[in-house]
């Protein structure tokens, strides 16, 4: 009865010694849990880590959006200045002088400015008048001659020969002209006829004569007899 009694307290024992080493596996299935939890502490942690990025990726967005904002207040070019005419200039300075006294003037009284103005140019058109006067020189008095004929001008002369003189009262004569070429410096030669009045039929074919312009005496003739320089041989 003694040794049954043992061998089962025996069999207790070892049927305990599994429910006992069991136990300890049991325990440690249940501490993992405990071991994961700074894990998920962890996890839960990093994004607490990452705050700081996301504040500063916020802030860049920030600062870009901020920037064309920077660009707009920048000082805008001034544009380049209008070219005005004269006549749109004094307009515009005349409106800019208006006052509103100005423009609620009566028409009168604008008539009445006009009118003041004329006369004061007027005035200073004589006054520079007289003055100009006053510095010319004092006009010599007329000789009796220049009162009884006064000069009619510088009448032009010409001399040159009787080519012809068969016409009644009238002579041909041929004036040679010479003179310098402005390009080539050549002298160059070169004659023109005209028609005389000769009154008393004294020129002859040949004669050197000179003549004077005068008033139309044909529809060819605007040149008299004035000297008979040389006669032909």
């Amino acid at each position: 009865m003694a040794e049954d009694e043992t061998s089962a307290e025996a069999e207790d024992a070892t049927v305990e010694e599994p429910a006992a080493a069991e136990a300890p596996a049991q325990e440690a299935v249940t501490e993992e849990p405990a071991a994961e939890a700074p894990a998920q502490e962890a996890v839960t942690e990093e994004p607490a880590a990452e705050a700081p990025a996301e504040e500063e990726a916020a802030t860049e967005d920030a600062e870009d959006a901020a920037a064309p904002a920077k660009v707009t207040e920048e000082p805008v070019a001034a544009p380049p200045e209008e070219v005005l005419s004269s006549k749109e200039r004094r307009r515009r300075t005349r409106q800019r002088s208006s006052t509103g006294a100005a423009i609620a003037r009566t028409p009168q009284e604008r008539r009445t400015e006009r009118d003041e103005l004329r006369t004061k140019a007027v005035k200073a058109r004589r006054e520079h008048r007289i003055k100009v006067r006053e510095r010319k020189p004092a006009a010599q008095p007329a000789t009796a001659s220049e009162t009884e004929s006064p000069s009619r001008g510088s009448q032009k002369t010409r001399q040159g020969i009787v080519i012809s003189d068969k016409a009644d009262k009238t002579i041909t004569i041929r004036i040679d002209i010479s003179r310098r070429h402005r390009r080539y410096e050549k002298i160059v030669r070169t004659s023109k006829s005209l028609h005389a009045h000769d009154e008393n039929n004294e020129a002859h074919e040949g004669d050197l004569v000179r003549v004077i312009e005068t008033r139309p005496l044909s529809r060819t003739k605007r040149w008299r007899l004035d000297q008979i320089l040389e006669r032909a041989r």
